[in-house]
Order: structure tokens, then sequence, then C-alpha cells
């Protein structure tokens, strides 16, 4: 079953000279219906002028469109407010620049039904109200003066300034909920009774779609023939979303609702569990296992990972974990694992498939020369597989050797997505660390956030690494505070390495993010472009940056020394 919307609208100009209200609403299909759910939306243009109408409309077609090219590892939340920001923008440079359309701004109510949720964003004093068990609720708070002669004037509005504050609120849906967006056209003339006892004749089931958006429909025409029956003297329009079927949650929405899920025990070889013969344990650490099994119908390997037992019980752990497969199941590409349906699943972790070949670290410890040719083989594989999570909005944060899969197909996979990053979650200062020290970035040392910039960083040290078994600062130890210089040449360790991939991998791995590649497809470039269209070599790096802070008062305070010598022993012989 699939999220099902009987959707109904109508919109009057009323007494006034022009209707300066504007509502929309968008209905996607799979999978967009999923991933970000139906959006509906309602406005009421503020202006003495066309402007009001113009505001109100661009607000609501912009936010119908912009929402919907949002990534989807962003929250809805996060997605609504920075397209709503966005309209708040243009709205107030169009006021500033086109006089006919001066103190142009617009109220603004939007909500979105995805999964088993309805989520709002709103500002001014259009308003959402929700009818559930034959009681109306008002979900939204009008931005309007407190005094009663001023309840008409508004304190927040799209366009109304350049800073914006938006109103945000979530709820859990059920079948046969009634949602109205309306503006003041219809509340302020309609009081709560009357309007609970029209949205009370909204219905319909899911087999009857069309009869229920007819229902719908006739529903939001009465509402505003009430509304201007009843001396309404503004324009008035209606919006109903009467839901009629609910999905089972989706994957985000699961990752606050698998708390039931038993962690496994420790899993031994030859185990049969929840349908999957266990072979080995492939790695272990203090808070995942994870394990090669089989499946007995088919024969193909997979790899099973979980909680370490004695994590289980740590919501934020559990959380993490919900949120890790998430990611994984949106990294559809050949760049990665991909995430598999259980048979069955009774306890917390998650399936992916299996592929022989061994990590860059393996290979690494093994011995193995890594060649130039094979250097830029690798480089360009991982580049363009950091360049699949950012078009995907996630940041890996731990890319190293150990988490590059070298398979026997041939193909690169990067793994582990354990403290990857996107905009479900909100990274903390003490979060900003995570990953391997070696591989960090030097802003994350001083507690900047992760950025494509740190990962890029950590992919040219990488390179670097599996060229040379060396870091160019150096190697960090955990919870060291390390300074960084400049950086030593790769060419110092491997004299093969020609001057362009020289000053490629320099820059890959450069002290300031402003002197790294700014995306993966300009790393790519670089790479593909090779000698032909070398990259400059990079600047000598000042002695203020060369020496750490400590070295450098003590050079300086050697040099300050030496010269009172000299000028002391030049006064003397004067």
């Amino acid at each position: 079953m699939v999220l099902t919307v009987a959707v109904g609208h109508a919109t009057r100009t009323g007494p006034r000279k022009r209707n300066e209200d504007f509502l929309g609403v968008v209905t996607p299909h799979l999978p967009d219906l999923n991933s970000k759910g139906v959006l509906a939306a309602i406005a009421d243009g503020v202006s003495g002028n066309e402007g009001g109408r113009e505001a109100a409309e661009y607000t609501v077609r912009g936010l119908l469109s912009d929402y919907y090219a949002t990534p989807d590892t962003w929250t809805v939340a996060q997605a609504m407010e920075r397209v709503v920001r966005a309209c708040n923008s243009w709205v107030q440079q169009q006021g500033a620049v086109r006089p006919e359309l001066a103190g142009m701004a617009t109220t603004l109510t939007g909500v979105v039904l995805r999964g088993g949720f309805y989520y709002f964003v709103h500002v001014g004093d259009s308003r959402l109200y929700l009818l559930r068990d034959g009681e109306l609720h008002c979900l939204t708070t009008d931005h309007v003066w407190d005094r009663p002669e001023m309840r008409h004037v508004l304190t927040r509005a799209v366009g109304l300034d350049s800073q914006i504050t938006i109103d945000h609120g979530m709820g859990e849906l059920r079948s046969g909920d009634v949602l109205l967006l309306a503006t003041d056209g219809v509340w302020a003339y309609l009081k709560p009774p009357a309007l609970r006892a029209l949205l009370a004749q909204t219905t319909g089931a899911v087999s009857e779609q069309p009869e229920a958006d007819a229902s719908a429909g006739a529903t939001a025409e009465a509402i505003v023939d009430a509304a201007l029956a009843a001396s309404g003297r503004d324009n008035a329009s209606a919006l109903v979303l009467r839901v009629l079927a609910l999905p089972e949650l989706n994957l985000r929405d699961s990752v606050a609702s698998i708390g039931h899920l038993p962690v496994p025990p420790r899993l031994q070889a030859s185990q049969v569990f929840e349908g999957l013969r266990v072979e080995e344990l492939l790695h272990a650490s203090p808070t995942t296992l994870v394990y090669r099994v089989s499946e007995p119908a088919s024969g193909r390997d997979l790899v099973l990972k979980t909680l370490s037992p004695e994590r289980g019980d740590d919501p934020e752990e559990r959380s993490a974990f919900a949120h890790e497969e998430w990611l994984a199941r949106r990294a559809v590409a050949r760049f990665f694992a991909q995430v598999v349906n259980p048979p069955q699943r009774n306890y917390l972790y998650y399936l992916s498939t299996y592929h022989a070949g061994h990590s860059l670290q393996e290979q690494v410890d093994a011995g193995h020369h890594c060649t130039v040719p094979e250097a830029l083989n690798l480089a360009t594989q991982l580049v363009r597989a950091v360049g699949a999570l950012h078009r995907r909005a996630i940041l890996h944060r731990d890319i190293k050797p150990a988490n590059v899969h070298c398979g026997e197909d041939g193909q690169l996979r990067l793994l582990d997505f354990g403290v990857a990053q996107s905009g479900l979650t909100r990274e903390s200062a003490s979060a900003s660390q995570a990953g391997t020290p070696s591989f960090l970035a030097p802003e994350l040392f001083e507690g900047a956030p992760a950025s494509p910039s740190t990962d890029l960083y950590a992919l040219g040290v990488t390179l670097y690494y599996v060229l040379t078994r060396r870091y160019p600062y150096g190697e960090v130890e955990a919870f060291q505070r390390p300074h960084f210089g400049a950086p030593a040449s790769p060419v110092r360790y491997r004299p093969d390495i020609p001057p362009w991939f020289e000053s490629l991998l320099l820059k890959a791995v450069a002290r300031l993010p402003a002197e790294r590649f700014e995306t993966a497809e300009e790393f790519l470039i670089a790479l593909e472009r090779g000698a032909t269209r070398p990259l400059p070599a990079p600047a000598p790096t000042p002695l203020v940056a060369r020496l750490p802070r400590l070295a450098l008062w003590r050079a300086l305070a050697l040099a300050a020394l030496a010269g009172n010598l000299v000028l002391g022993w030049l006064l003397v012989r004067g």
C-alpha cells in the first residue's frame, strides 16, 4: 500500500478587485511519493498593488517545484526551509528593484504528507487545520500583532524582511485524517464549529479515488462559499487533503521506530540465523560486528552487519545504525555494496552484497607495490565513487585504505557508512573529528564541520599513502593535536611519480580548504587531463605556516637575540 490522498481546492476573489491568494498541490508518483511525499501550499499576497499576487504565486510555485529538486538525504524541514528562504530573498529583491512591486510580501503555509507523518512550514496568518476523530485542531499560530486593533497587521511574511523566521511542525498521520489549508478570508468568517461540520462531509475510500477527490473538492467549494456568505470581505481560498491510505513506514521514517528490534547475540560459524547460514566473522569493532553469511535458497554470499551486544541498549548507537542502513540504501551505484532485503527480520541488522577481494590496506600490508598506472586507475574510480556520494548529499567522513575494497571483478567499492553524514542528522562539534586521525583534514582538528572538501582531502591522503606508505604530514595518533606545515612531496619516496601527478596529490592534501579541489568533478577533470594540461606546482608554504607555533616563536627569539648580540658587538667596536 502507498500513501493515498484525496485533494480538493477552491478560491474566490470575493468583493475585492483582484485575487491575491494562490494555492497549489503536487501528488507525485513513485519513487518521489515515498522519498518526498505529497506537498500542498497556500499563500495570501500582501501589497497595495499587483505585487501581492506575484509574491504569493512565485512563493507557492517555487516551493512546489524546488522542494522536489532538493537532495533526498535532507530532512523535510531542512528542504522546505532552504526553499522558503530562497523565495524570501527573491521577493525582497523584486520589491526593492521594481517600484511597482514595492512592499510586496505574502503569507505561506505548506504541508508535506510522507510515510506516516505530516510536516509543515508556516509564515504569516494563513492556517493549517487537522480534523481527526471529529475534533478540529489548528496546527499553526498567526504571526500578527497582539493588540486587537492590529491583528490584521503581519509580524512575519515572506518578503517582509531579509531575515525570515519560519515555524516548523510535524505529527503522526492516521487514515481518515482531513487537513485544511485556508487563508484569512476563510477562517476569519467561519468559526471552528462551522469548519468542523463542513470538513466532516469529506468522504471516500482508497478504492474510490475519483469519488474521494470529488468529495474533497466539494468540501473546499462549500467552505469558500460559506465564508463569502458570512459577509466575507476578502479573497477566500481553501485546500482540503483527506488521507485515504497510509503506507508501511519507509526507511527514513523507520529510523525513529526500530526500537523494538533486539540486537542478535554473537553468532558462530555454521549457525543458522534468520534463515541464513553464518560462514565467518569478517570484522569486529567495539560497536559493530560484520559476518559473511550464505543464503541457502540461492547459494549466494551476503554480508550481515549488526551492533555489538554490548552496545545494543544504547539509543544513540541504534539510531546511528538505522541511519547507516538508510544511507547505504541510498548509495545505489556500482561503487558501493548494495543493501539486500532480508527474508525475515526479527533482529537489528542489515544485509548487503558480498564481493570477493581485498581492501587497499590489506594489499599494502601484504607488501603489494602500487605502480603509478595502478594508482591513476584507483584514483579515477575512487573520485567517481566519492562524487556519487556527494551528489546524494552524503559525506563519507572515513575514507581510508581499509574502507576501499578492490574486488576480484575489477570494481572498486567504498565501504562502511558508519560515521557518514547526511541532512538527516546534524553534526555536533564533538563529532567533527569522526574518522581516522591521519586522514582527517586540518580544519577538523579546529572544530570545523565535515564537508566535501574534507572527504576529498582524505581521498588524497589515501592515494598518497598507497603510493608511499607514508602520510603527507606524518602519522597522527588518536587524541593528538597535530600541527600542519608543508606536506612532504611524494616524489621524495617515489621518484617515479610524474610531476603532474605530484602537483595533483599535493593539491588534494593542501592544508587550506581553498587550495584543494572544490568538487570531485574538478578532481576528476584534473586526472583526465593528466600531463596534457597539468596543474601548476603549489606555491611554497610561508614560514609561519611551515613552523609549528612554538618552534616559530623560538626561531624569532633566537633571531632577535642574535641581532642584539651583533648590535652590541658593533657598539663596542665603535
